[in-house]
């Protein structure tokens, strides 16, 4: 069997995230492993316009799910922690969710990536895309996809 030594970890608002935490500490656990929480604030599609200053509203919403992520992240660690177990986290911006976790994945040496699945399918699945499916076919590194 494999040893992860590090192991990245997608988060967002969703259960599934949480029950794909969940997996990630049990292994961490086993194999003594650092873990990486990662949360990405979606692409903002105003970029490049001077938006922010016209509509605050905007930017209110922004800096709140930018607070919201980093919230369910300490709200993890504290679990993590707890346990022994060595981690660190980290909000992302300016790019898709997919993105973000495959950019961490070739910064980190990581072995593992372990995220969840909404289990979207058709016309939803092609309005808003796939993370897991998006993120399967282009990592290099072994995924744990953990379904609802």
């Amino acid at each position: 069997m494999k040893h992860y030594q590090h192991i990245l970890v997608a988060i967002d608002e969703s259960p599934i995230s949480y029950a794909a935490a969940e997996h990630a500490l049990d292994i961490a656990k086993v194999f003594g492993s650092k873990v990486t929480l990662i949360s990405v604030i979606a692409v903002d599609p105003f970029s490049g316009v001077d938006f922010y200053k016209v509509a605050p509203a905007v930017t209110d919403y922004f800096m709140q799910a930018e607070q919201n992520a980093l919230d369910r992240l300490n709200d993890l660690k504290h679990t993590f922690t707890r346990e022994g177990i060595d981690l660190d986290i980290r909000i992302l911006h300016g790019m898709s969710p997919s993105e973000g976790i495959l950019q961490t994945s070739h910064e980190l040496p990581v072995d593992l990536i372990v995220m969840g699945s909404h289990g979207r399918k058709g016309l939803q699945k092609l309005i808003l895309g796939s993370v897991a499916q998006n993120v399967l076919g282009l990592a290099e590194t072994p995924i744990l996809i953990v379904k609802e």
